[in-house]
């Protein structure tokens, strides 16, 4: 076994393409993957973070903020996923209204 560490996460193919990143506390950003490092630190190019509800703070709204570049602490990223080719559809698993 080689002393090289080795990331379970391959960003790589990630890198000038858009990513969508979820962190730790709520928060949405998507942006341009510029770099990364081992301990999953990003930095993102024009960057829009996803404004919450304030009434619930686990949805996210239709409003948006501009961030510009931006790095994204490894310890509070929870999800990475490219934003080409992904779709968001409403969830299975709740109720409808007046059911």
């Amino acid at each position: 076994m080689s002393g090289r560490k080795e990331t379970v996460l391959d960003l790589a193919k990630f890198v000038d393409k858009g990513v969508q990143v979820k962190l730790t506390g709520g928060r949405q950003v998507t942006g341009t993957l510029k770099g990364y490092d081992q301990l999953l630190n990003l930095v993102l190019d024009e960057a829009i973070e996803f404004l919450r509800d304030p009434d619930d703070p686990l949805k996210t709204t239709d409003q948006t903020r501009r961030l510009g570049l931006v790095v994204c602490r490894g310890t509070a990223v929870m999800l990475v996923s490219p934003t080409d080719g992904t779709d968001e559809i409403a969830n299975p698993f709740t109720q409808p209204e007046g059911a």
